[in-house]
């Protein structure tokens, strides 16, 4: 299926997804354009991370439609639409603790992308100077800060032209969390098209272009983050 606007980057269209007989998604719509920063904000539950998996492909809804780059991808595994240069954070950042940053870097290696430059070592360690300065230590002795840069960086070794965040500050000392926010305003700035997953307001409103909010697992607000009223976020996100 092709879209017929060149500057969207993925449509998720009423998408339906199940965890065995439990509904999670209830038809789920969402949209994002080339070099947007977009974020889903909700409850624990809400079902922000399914949405992830159904569009990463882990997993599929049972109707509706996901297309990225105009190009359906509901029925793809995970790996064919990492190859499409969809790249996916997840939650529990999941690096090779017994591997060195630099060797888990290369774990992720793919070739870059026609129109950009491609990711290395070097360039990923001038956007994250933590790792910089502990290329050869293991992974698994890093802090938990240390970890997600890794996750991500590791992540952008894979060349892609849009990147999933799923609760990318969850955790992190202020400090770590500041960082990330720079760290994630220069990948716009790369051209990385970005969505994330939040329930920090404060993060979200300093880096982001729009919001979706997330309740009982479909849509039900949305605006640029500018507009997005504390009411709202109140009534369906706060806990």
């Amino acid at each position: 299926m092709e879209s017929k606007n060149t500057d969207i980057m993925l449509q998720v269209d009423a998408i339906n997804t199940f965890y065995g007989k439990a509904q999670i998604l209830f038809d789920l719509i969402l949209e994002m354009s080339r070099g947007e920063v977009v974020v889903l904000l909700g409850r624990n539950g809400a079902g922000k991370t399914t949405t992830f998996k159904s569009i990463i492909g882990i997993v599929p809804p049972k109707s509706g439609n996901i297309t990225y780059k105009g190009v359906s991808i509901e029925k793809l595994p995970p790996f064919k639409t990492c190859a499409l240069g969809l790249g996916y954070v997840p939650e529990d950042r999941r690096i090779f603790g017994g591997l060195t940053i630099l060797e888990n870097l290369e774990v992720g290696k793919q070739p870059a992308r026609p129109g950009y430059e491609a990711w290395t070592p070097e360039r990923l360690f001038e956007l994250f100077p933590n790792l910089a300065e502990r290329r050869s230590q293991a992974g698994g002795t890093l802090s938990g800060g240390e970890q997600q840069m890794l996750t991500i960086a590791r992540t952008l070794m894979g060349n892609p032209e849009m990147i999933i965040l799923d609760e990318p500050s969850e955790g992190l000392a202020p400090v770590i969390v500041d960082q990330l926010a720079i760290t994630i305003q220069k990948l716009k700035d790369e051209g990385v098209s970005i969505l994330l997953a939040e329930q920090n307001l404060n993060f979200a409103r300093f880096i982001c272009d729009r919001a979706y909010l997330i309740y009982q697992g479909s849509v039900c607000h949305e605006s640029t983050i500018d507009e997005l009223s504390d009411e709202a976020y109140e009534k369906y996100c706060s806990l």
